[in-house]
């Protein structure tokens, strides 16, 4: 079993040692993954090496001035005078259930890290929500409870992802838990900023955390997924209006016990079938149990009675590309069966061989496709060469509208795939490396990128970053559902989103599953 090494009760003040004199310290501990259990590859540690896997002070250099939610840990501790002791920090991109291996490995770093720490007042969290291993499904409420284990009684405070399937377990390891509340996520350093708040508060004898949270049988699709829009916007509100009295307090000094300090949504993520799987509602009071109890209850009967209205439109392939034929300016395609934040293997060309097929021209997509990307950097500039683009991934067997599109292409750029991002965009990531990367354009005027390493369209910045201009195109294909219009809005009018076939589709009917919950509307409809 996965395991974070033991520390020693006197060093890390277990069981309720009283307060520390001097400088209250807090640890930052993240850990995130969206793992996807329909693919058959799984993440290992080379996913984390190849996107953020650091120890101590580097977790600071790495994440201090991001837009990610540690960034706004660290902004928040300094603001209110407290130390920041970064301890551990681990992102891979969506994919595979992560291997046991990898997860004894990242907990064991944890603990070593925890060893170099020294004494705590309290810790920062920022897991994901939505990790599975191959041995571990709920991963997140795993190492959540193993590190409340290991440090005691010091108050636990984090934030987690809307996608994640929220657990009983990480609830009762920590004292409060802040969801994101955005779709595209630019709002995870005010959530960092949020979090880092309620510590504060809570070490000065403010506030006492105090969460619930409540578990309707209701998976919300993901195309419905939007906070800032029906059929989500409504139950964002109610969550907002709870909290509006302790945000339009005074940031200083006692609170009213049973005030609500915080409310979270949690949509969900149907692409990891565990038993956690579906939508949850986090009420976070002021040491006041039945009230967070009594609200969380209350918001999610509130997401139970509007079930239907979660329920997607699926558009086909034919249909979305004729309704954007008929649109004005620039439109962005949302490829969802293929959605890389989903986990998916982005190198579907269901989407792109229609495009290809109808003769769509000013047409953009960008697929992974190493061998690709390789064969047109030696042939160079100017080149024309024949070559199987995409469609290479396992998960498309038999599965001949994803299959590799075979083309005579001309190589117009080439790169080293490395690009930076200084605006909010989701994921709060802000330097980006999908490896060498070639621009390939075909005669019917489709222009594809393909890159050695699986990349989300987060960001304009990639395809800027090779010499294009994304508003040059008429059609510009995402993988993705609602991640890419935080960045896509700059230069697109319209967003149709695609029913593309793969392990992200929107279509869950056409998903296996063994280990959800069940009854879950709305595979067992009305579920009570």
């Amino acid at each position: 079993m996965s395991h974070i090494p033991p520390a020693t009760p006197t060093r890390f003040g277990l069981h309720g040692r009283p307060p520390r004199a001097g400088r209250r310290r807090v640890g930052i501990v993240a850990l995130l993954q969206e793992s996807n259990t329909f693919l058959t590859q799984p993440t290992t540690l080379d996913h984390f090496r190849q996107d953020l896997l650091v120890t101590g002070e580097p977790v600071r250099a790495a994440l201090a001035g991001s837009h990610h939610e540690v960034g706004g840990f660290f902004a928040g501790l300094e603001e209110a005078g407290i130390e920041a002791v970064p301890i551990f920090a681990a992102r891979a991109l969506p994919y595979g259930a992560m291997t046991a291996e990898c997860l004894e490995a990242l907990l064991s770093l944890v603990g070593t890290a925890l060893d170099a720490a020294g004494p705590l007042d309290g810790l920062l969290v920022a897991p994901h929500g939505a990790t599975v291993s191959e041995a571990v499904a709920d991963v997140d409420g795993h190492w959540l409870t193993l590190l409340r284990q290991r440090v005691g009684s010091i108050p636990i405070i984090g934030t987690i992802d809307p996608h994640a399937n929220l657990s009983p377990a990480m609830i009762e390891a920590t004292d409060a838990l802040v969801a994101y509340r955005t779709n595209p996520h630019v709002d995870q350093r005010s959530r960092g900023l949020e979090a880092a708040g309620l510590m504060a508060r809570t070490l000065a004898g403010d506030i006492r955390p105090t969460q619930a949270a409540a578990f309707p049988a209701l998976a919300i699709n993901i195309e419905c997924q939007n906070p800032g829009a029906f059929p989500c916007l409504p139950h964002y509100e109610a969550a907002a209006r709870l909290r509006a009295a302790f945000e339009q307090a005074a940031p200083d000094g006692p609170v009213a016990r049973g005030t609500v300090l915080s409310t979270s949504i949690v949509l969900g993520f149907p692409y990891a079938d565990v038993p956690e799987m579906g939508s949850a509602v986090i009420v976070v009071t002021n040491d006041d149990a039945a009230a967070a109890r009594l609200h969380a209850d209350a918001l999610g009967a509130g997401l139970w009675l509007a079930r239907d209205t979660f329920l997607p439109t699926l558009a086909s392939i034919d249909a979305a590309l004729d309704r954007a034929a008929a649109l004005p300016g620039s439109v962005c395609l949302l490829d969802m069966g293929d959605n890389v934040g989903g986990g998916s293997p982005a190198d579907g060309m269901a989407l792109v061989r229609a495009l290809l097929d109808r003769g769509m021209a000013k047409s953009f997509a960008c697929v992974y496709d190493p061998a690709a990307a390789a064969a047109a950097a030696s042939a160079g500039i100017d080149a024309r060469l024949p070559l199987a683009v995409g469609g290479h991934a396992r998960e498309w067997a038999g599965d001949t509208a994803s299959a590799p599109v075979e083309a005579e292409w001309r190589v117009i750029a080439v790169s080293d795939g490395r690009f930076t991002e200084r605006e909010p965009r989701h994921g709060g990531a802000t330097s980006f490396d999908q490896g060498p990367t070639a621009v390939l354009e075909h005669d019917r005027g489709l222009t594809i990128m393909v890159t050695s390493r699986r990349m989300a369209p987060f960001s304009l910045q990639q395809i800027r970053h090779a010499g294009l201009d994304p508003a040059s195109f008429r059609l510009l294909v995402a993988k993705g559902v609602h991640a890419p219009v935080a960045a896509y809005g700059e230069v697109c009018r319209h967003f149709v989103r695609v029913n593309t076939p793969g392990v992200t589709t929107a279509d869950l009917g056409q998903l296996a599953y063994h280990r959800r919950r069940r009854p879950l509307h709305p595979f067992e409809r009305n579920a009570g």
